[in-house]
């Protein structure tokens, strides 16, 4: 069982601040006394709840004012406790972080299910002023699912089909991997129980039959690194029980998961992961169409790797991850990694990049703009940001992320609101198509504009997903029928 000093050792690992420490133990405190006389359903006191939240966020290195925040993010909402208060004693920031992952009070609804869609709205949107609301959400429900044991089936069931719906997605997107992935499979646990022990048993007898092909591939790859003088740190993974679970439900057999073993080597620079992809392609041969450069070509959630799938020893197929070690702690924890590599500046640049960075960012505000209704919101989330996506390329090869069944009216929008209302016809793959054509991930896609064109048609809102692009288009035919009268 966690205590107060194991979370205390784990934050002294990265911040030796006195003050830190001090105002860390005084939350602590501050929430024991709060929540004394609280107990979950498993019986335990309610401060464990809460500290476990906070060590799952000294894991990430987390800042002090988050892990504060993780220590007090119940109190607003079950205890005898204002934010003017939390303010005055851990400062501003703690409290605002406080209150953004504090529940709405169900006295401003009529209903329980209104109430739900204005919190999941309130958690989705929590990450456009500041991420770090998001992080101590995930931490809070990774605990959840931890502990889920407890409930009964109706809420578990509930529970697990909530993450997989919003939480899973919400950590895809940061970049946090290692959370996705064991909220995914613990989700799995839940909502198919059955499917869940046979492919863990599965999982347990591949890395069994495995181990020592991985071993001697380490061992083989290690030596002709160190001969090449680069030095690297190589780890070996099994893909997770859900990802497994997923590529099996969908028709495939187990032997057709690429990347159903890993290995991730790691080194100091980029010119050392081309270098080392070579060396690697020296030894084992690969699978040429399974090759991806997400250095040059990063993923919308700025993971950055190669990827190679190898014929290894004994003729395992074996995916290769080659990255830099900054690379690999963006993989691993993804914006959360920011708290090691930027220190005292993390905050800023998480939002920054955040913002800059992550296409699903905007669509969130485009769409929060256009749903006030807070069901009609989620909904929207869930179709256009949270479900499957297509990822297709510019002129230049800039990766542009878009919901499944877009159109090149859709990707018009998403480079510039002058490129869709001047847009007269798209060529996709070096071939003209027409406007309406669905397009597909890997698809290359040009705009033809023409800044004297009649603009938008209105007839274009039935081939378009993106609410950004239903917005524009509407906002150009009323500008244009208030000015011409037409």
């Amino acid at each position: 069982m966690i205590e107060l000093e194991d979370l205390l050792s784990n934050v002294l690992i990265y911040n030796c601040n006195v003050a830190d420490l001090a105002k860390i133990r005084k939350a602590y405190k501050l929430a024991e006394e709060l929540h004394r006389g609280q107990y979950r359903q498993s019986g335990e006191a309610y401060i464990y709840h809460p500290l476990n939240v906070s060590y799952i966020l000294s894991e990430m290195h987390a800042d002090c004012d988050t892990i504060c925040a993780g220590l007090l993010h119940d109190t607003l909402e079950d205890c005898d406790i204002t934010k003017e208060e939390i303010a005055s004693e851990f400062g501003v920031d703690v409290a605002n972080l406080v209150d953004g992952v504090t529940k709405i009070s169900r006295l401003n609804y009529s209903s329980k299910e209104e109430q739900n869609f204005a919190n999941t709205r309130k958690i989705i949107l929590g990450i456009t002023t500041d991420v770090r609301i998001i992080i101590i959400k995930l931490a809070d429900r990774l605990h959840n699912m931890r502990t889920l044991q407890s409930k009964s089936e109706f809420k578990q069931k509930e529970n697990a089909i909530e993450t997989m719906e919003i939480f899973v997605p919400i950590a895809y997107y940061i970049g946090a991997y290692k959370i996705k992935s064991e909220l995914e499979d613990l989700s799995l646990q839940y909502l198919k129980p059955d499917s869940y022990n046979k492919v863990r048993e599965q999982r347990i007898i591949i890395e069994r039959d495995s181990h020592d092909c991985l071993e001697e591939m380490l061992t083989q790859i290690s030596t002709i690194l160190n001969d090449n003088d680069i030095p690297s740190d190589i780890k070996i993974r099994t893909k997770n029980i859900y990802g497994i679970y997923k590529a099996l439900s969908q028709g495939g057999r187990m032997s057709d998961i690429h990347d159903l073993l890993a290995m991730k080597i790691i080194v100091d620079k980029i010119s050392e992961c081309y270098l080392t992809l070579g060396l690697v392609h020296s030894k084992y041969k690969p699978i040429n169409e399974r090759f991806k450069d997400y250095i040059c070509n990063p993923k919308t959630n700025m993971y950055q790797s190669l990827h190679t799938s190898v014929f290894g020893e004994d003729n395992r197929i074996v995916q290769t991850q080659i990255r830099t070690h900054q690379m690999d702690q963006i993989a691993t924890f993804g914006l959360t990694a920011y708290w090691d590599l930027n220190q005292g500046d993390a905050r800023t640049r998480m939002q920054e990049d955040l913002r800059e960075k992550c296409q699903f960012f905007n669509s969130l505000l485009e769409i929060s703009k256009v749903f006030g209704d807070n069901q009609d919101f989620v909904k929207q989330v869930k179709i256009e940001v949270f479900s499957n996506k297509i990822y297709v390329y510019t002129t230049n090869g800039h990766t542009i992320e878009l919901p499944v069944g877009s159109t090149p009216i859709d990707f018009a929008y998403s480079i510039h609101t002058d490129i869709g209302n001047t847009m007269v016809a798209a060529k996709v793959n070096g071939e003209y198509v027409p406007i309406s054509t669905k397009l597909h991930t890997k698809d290359r896609v040009t705009i033809i504009t023409d800044p004297t064109s009649y603009g938008p048609r209105e007839e274009w809102l039935k081939d378009v997903k993106t609410t950004k692009a239903k917005r524009k288009i509407k906002e150009f035919r009323r500008n244009f029928t208030e000015e011409t009268g037409a």
